[in-house]
């Protein structure tokens, strides 16, 4: 090999030889989900008058806890209109409730 060739393959067999620091992967982002509140109760109620799954329900108000029959929930007083413990019928749709 030349040595006219020695300084572009130096810095080369330089970068081979020195260990590459590590560094730690960026933390993953996760969104914490916005509480939200129900400002409007007629809308709200005519809603829940027609009778939706719940998944319907969470899905038109995505900022509410929606609280099932046999949902384990702590029992903090919330009076924003927050948290909305469902009535569920004998086909799996919200029948009713109440904001607690």
């Amino acid at each position: 090999m030349s040595a006219k060739y020695l300084p572009l393959l130096l810095p080369m067999l330089l970068a081979a030889c020195t260990p590459a620091t590590q560094t730690a992967p960026p933390a993953p982002t996760v969104e914490a989900p916005v509480r939200t509140q129900v400002t409007d109760l007629d809308a709200f109620n005519a809603f829940v008058a027609t009778r939706p799954k719940p998944d319907a329900l969470r899905q038109r108000y995505p900022g509410l806890t929606v609280v099932l029959p046999g949902d384990i929930s702590t029992r903090e007083l919330r009076s924003d209109n927050s948290r909305f413990f469902a009535e569920i019928d004998a086909e799996g749709r919200v029948a009713g409730g109440s904001f607690q």
